[in-house]
């Protein structure tokens, strides 16, 4: 087991959500995110419509995220603790997310990363599961 603290999610308060965004997100941030929720950086620059190597330009010139790029992160991230928390076992979560999904028109969740009404479309879904109603 690594010595290392388990990474943990980012607290929903509206104010310190926006504060985050305005301020951006460290690349230390972000990869701890993504070594959370297992998602790559091909999949990161899919969702935030930006090239791998401007992710790793971040990285290299200890720039934080711009807010557009910090509050998609931060939206994801939001996605990924709320799913988490309607399935109570992060596996079952991450294997929904890669299931195609009839009531999301046969796409994976996770698919429908790339914009805010996909976002919208998952997490309408989870509040669905949440509450029992299938499709």
């Amino acid at each position: 087991m690594s010595k290392s603290k388990r990474y943990e999610f980012i607290d929903d308060d509206e104010i310190n959500l926006a504060n985050r965004v305005r301020e951006g997100l460290s690349y230390n941030y972000f990869t701890a995110l993504s070594d959370r929720i297992h998602l790559g950086m091909q999949e990161w620059a899919d969702y935030l419509h930006i090239s791998e190597r401007t992710i790793q330009r971040y990285k290299k010139e200890g720039k934080t995220f711009d807010p557009i790029y910090s509050e998609k992160i931060i939206i994801v991230e939001l996605l990924y603790k709320k799913g988490i928390d309607v399935f109570g076992i992060e596996d079952n979560f991450y294997t929904w997310m890669d299931t195609k999904s009839i009531a999301l028109g046969g796409v994976k969740p996770k698919d429908l990363l790339d914009t805010s009404f996909g976002i919208t479309m998952v997490y309408d879904e989870l509040g669905r599961i949440e509450h029992g109603i299938f499709a």
